[in-house]
């Protein structure tokens, strides 16, 4: 991988989504430009019943390109193929300062651990996953052996990230 990239990991409803969004709302708010990748373990869908191009999809169409003056989409039916590496998907992004992934526990790409009570599933994936750098928590986590965070401790967790990818700061 040779963009700076960071992710966020946890069980489902340990806050992942919340501290990516924050995240992406500091490393903004500091000039930088942010990507996101976003793992999802089901089926999804971004276009829904009614629209044009999920009638195109709905036709055949391998590829669906949606495009206006404010943005523009691409969805792949992926049919019987496997899903895309983390590595396929951070080349298809364009440039940016930093890519945050939502997600992807299993990769070895840097993270911190998103823990909530209302947490899922409340297994401490730190403990057997080297790539995981610090914990960000809502309650007190005495015996870490890495940085613990508040979990809306957005700066100082964007201050680590910074640090731990070479970012920086604020953009040049």
């Amino acid at each position: 991988m040779s963009q700076r990239v960071f992710g966020v990991t946890g069980w489902k409803n340990s806050g992942k989504t919340t501290l990516t969004c924050k995240l992406v709302e500091e490393f903004t708010r500091r000039g930088f430009r942010v990507a996101t990748i976003k793992h999802a373990h089901h089926a999804f869908d971004i276009d829904h019943e009614g629209t044009d191009s999920y009638r195109h999809r709905q036709a055949g169409a391998a590829e669906v390109a949606i495009a206006s003056g404010r943005r523009w989409a691409i969805m792949h039916e992926l049919g019987e193929a496997e899903e895309p590496s983390l590595d396929d998907m951070l080349a298809r992004l364009s440039p940016c300062d930093l890519v945050l992934i939502e997600g992807y526990k299993r990769e070895s790409h840097p993270k911190i651990e998103a823990r909530r009570l209302a947490a899922s599933d409340r297994a401490r994936l730190s403990e057997s996953d080297a790539s995981i750098r610090a914990i960000a928590a809502d309650h007190a986590v005495d015996d870490a052996t890495i940085p613990v965070f508040a979990l809306d401790d957005i700066n100082g967790i964007a201050d680590m990230i910074a640090l731990e990818t070479g970012l920086g700061e604020t953009a040049a």
